[in-house]
């Protein structure tokens, strides 16, 4: 059967629609409903279901409208069928006419459909290329990865072989410079220490079995042998340089500094040659300065004061017992021995660490020196020496702590053990305790500016100084208090009331010990001057009792403890304790002479201003009463001789007293204490029991008084 084309079929399929038509008419036109035999109650129908599509049916809103019209359903239902005819029609004819253009879009489909399944195989296609790169690229990813390791893998076997041949390699410049270019020139320090880091580069590798070592070994060794001997040579020649005399020994130690690495390489490569250049140094360094200070101090004694202090030098033994100190004070080169002078300066700070003694220079120009001085110079130095010998050990030898001290007492030993045993020798027969003293204190500040230079290597050295030079200071001490103790006044000879020489003695020695004490304060010291101080003062008592009068006795108290106060507080402290202690005594004994020498003209006022005081304190008014006689004797025996007794008590206080501005200040306090006397005198008098006596008019009024006096008031 042939196939039809689009417009057969479509009128083929009209023509059929006009058939269903007709007969359709024919058929509405023929049916008659005979519903009589319907039984609705039958059972087999199932009301249920009927139920529901008529439901349905009247919830459609055309069949709501028809019901709301009262249209009847049969004819309804007939015209809507009526009207879907005609539409299948008209629809059909649109598609007859359109006929054309659904044939066009129908072969444009079907293009679209070929050109969509050759795009489809196209993808498909492009879909299995991708695959297969992305395949090509995981392998790709994969060989990289491994190239990067392989990559990392060779260089750090590059880098560990390169530094192996780098370090194993001696190269031709270290041969000839090693072999060939003197030890002094700065190439050959440098290839020296290529050489120490090569050689010690091969120890390394070769505890760990590396075979390569083998190949430089006896070449190394054999530049090893050629480098410490000329190491050695050099080191030696340098030290053998240090005997020749005049040597200034530091210009060699230098030089040694500048190539302390030599040493360094011998410790590290052979010892046995590092340690006999230290045996050599230590031997030819301990020689230098034993000589060298030996020579010093023998050349420095020598020009010390000739008349030193002996064991009959002491501070209670008489002025005009011994031919020796006392007796020529004015020597040129004579030094003092209870007074310190300019020797403190040798402890001030421009002299302390100055320039030391030169012996030659001094005898030439015919100079002296006491003999803190000398030591001084001596232990100066010795410091400054000292000092700069342990650094150099440290520096060049490598050593610190323990190590340092036993090399540098190795060096310095014999030398610091010739100074203690040379001041031991000249202690034990020294009387000078200011000296002494003044020898403490340089030790105890050289103490500290060796602490300040970090050198401690001379620590021991000073404490062992200083327990020789304090029990001997402590023995001339005790000799000098002995001494004061067993004075007897009445062996003085003769005796006046001016400043005893013993006491002059004590207040310079005194004034001297407190002002070198006040840096570095020493308990024992104090004690041991409370000490001297008593027996000074019982001293001073037992000397004032060889006096017959009390007025005597209090003149000669005063001008020494004036005497002692005034030299105390011009050179030490104000607030030592011996300046308070002897404040304390002028005082008392000032107030009980200034009542001593009222007593004779004024004596008979102050006694009734007491006695009356003392009975108008108890109450016991009525007995001045009968005082009438002796208040009219007083009174008129002060107005006449008033005058005449202040003029005469003026002079005498002057001519008593040494110091004049002791002097002024007793004649001021006598002054003072005689008004004060009578304004008592006037209070007195002015008692009921006194009140109408005619000697009250003849009272000197106390204002005119004090006028008067003042025009006694010594001016100086």
């Amino acid at each position: 059967m042939t196939a039809l084309g689009p417009d057969e079929e479509l009128g083929l399929r009209a023509a059929e629609m006009e058939d269903e038509e007709g007969l359709g008419c024919g058929e509405e036109q023929s049916l008659q409903l005979n519903l009589g035999d319907l039984d609705l109650t039958s059972d087999e129908f199932i009301l249920d279901e009927v139920d529901i599509h008529i439901q349905a049916n009247l919830e459609d809103s055309l069949v709501q409208e028809a019901l709301k019209t009262g249209v009847d359903l049969r004819q309804y239902s007939k015209q809507v069928e009526l009207e879907l005819r005609h539409i299948e029609h008209a629809s059909i004819k649109d598609y007859i006419k359109e006929s054309k253009n659904i044939t066009s879009l129908h072969n444009q489909i079907t293009a679209c459909d070929a050109i969509l399944e050759r795009m489809e195989q196209m993808l498909s296609s492009f879909q299995c290329d991708l695959s297969s790169i992305s395949c090509e690229i995981q392998t790709l990813q994969e060989q990289s990865v491994a190239m990067n390791l392989r990559l990392k893998n060779r260089q750090a076997v590059r880098s560990q072989l390169s530094q192996l041949v780098d370090e194993l390699v001696v190269p031709a410049t270290m041969l000839s410079t090693i072999l060939e270019a003197p030890v002094t020139e700065q190439e050959f320090l440098e290839q020296l220490h290529e050489l120490n880091n090569k050689i010690n580069y091969v120890k390394e590798q070769a505890f760990r079995e590396t075979m390569a070592c083998a190949d430089v070994h006896h070449v190394l060794d054999r530049l090893k042998v050629k480098a410490v001997t000329k190491i050695r040579e050099f080191v030696l020649q340098k030290i053998y340089s240090f005997r020749k005399p005049m040597t200034n020994y530091q210009i060699p130690q230098n030089a040694l500094l500048k190539y302390r690495f030599f040493y360094q390489f011998l410790l590290g490569n052979e010892r046995t040659v590092a340690q006999e250049l230290r045996e050599q140094y230590v031997e030819t360094m301990s020689k230098i300065y034993l000589s060298y200070f030996k020579s010093y101090t023998s050349r420095l004694m020598k020009i010390q004061y000739e008349e030193v202090a002996e064991k009959d030098d002491l501070m209670g033994v008489e002025d005009t017992g011994k031919k020796g100190f006392f007796s020529k004070p004015s020597l040129k080169n004579r030094n003092t021995i209870f007074t310190l002078g300019n020797r403190g300066s040798v402890i001030g700070g421009a002299e302390l660490e100055g320039p030391i003694i030169v012996p030659h220079a001094a005898q030439k120009s015919d100079v002296r020196y006491p003999f803190e001085s000398l030591f001084r110079s001596q232990q100066y130095a010795l410091l400054d020496n000292s000092c700069r010998e342990f650094l150099f050990l440290c520096d060049f030898f490598l050593v610190t702590g323990p190590s340092a001290q036993d090399l540098f007492n190795a060096v310095m030993g014999k030398t610091l053990a010739m100074f203690l045993k040379h001041m031991d020798a000249y202690v034990s027969d020294c009387y000078d305790s200011i000296a002494v003293f003044l020898c403490i204190h340089i030790v105890l500040r050289f103490r500290t500016l060796t602490a300040q230079r970090r050198v401690p290597a001379l620590d021991k050295y000073w404490d062992t100084l200083l327990e020789i030079l304090w029990p001997r200071f402590e023995y001339i001490l005790e000799l000098n208090i002995q001494s004061i103790q067993s004075t007897d006044p009445q062996k003085l000879g003769f005796l006046d009331t001016r400043p005893h020489y013993i006491t002059r003695r004590y207040a310079e020695f005194s004034s001297a010990i407190v002002s070198i004490n006040q840096t570095f304060p020493n308990e024992r010291t104090h004690a041991l001057l409370g000490q001297l101080q008593v027996e000074v003062e019982n001293f001073v008592l037992r000397v004032a009792a060889e006096f017959s009068s009390r007025k005597e006795q209090l003149v000669f108290l005063i001008n020494n403890y004036d005497m002692m106060l005034g030299v105390l507080m011009e050179r030490a402290v104000e607030e030592s304790k011996e300046v308070e202690g002897f404040q304390q005594l002028l005082s008392a004994r000032t107030q009980e002479f200034i009542e001593e020498i009222l007593s004779p003209p004024f004596g008979g006022m102050v006694a009734f201003v007491k006695e009356s005081e003392s009975l108008i304190e108890k109450g016991q008014l009525e007995r001045l009463r009968g005082e009438e006689a002796r208040v009219t004797q007083l009174v008129r025996g002060f107005s006449a001789t008033w005058k005449a007794a202040v003029e005469a008590l003026s002079q005498d206080v002057m001519r008593s007293f040494s110091n004049f501005k002791t002097g002024t200040s007793i004649i001021q306090g006598a002054l003072t204490q005689l008004i004060q006397y009578y304004h008592r005198f006037h209070k007195v008098l002015a008692q009921p029991a006194l009140r109408a006596l005619p000697a009250r008019a003849e009272l000197i009024n106390i204002h005119h008084l004090m006028v008067e006096l003042k025009k006694h008031k010594p001016n100086f």
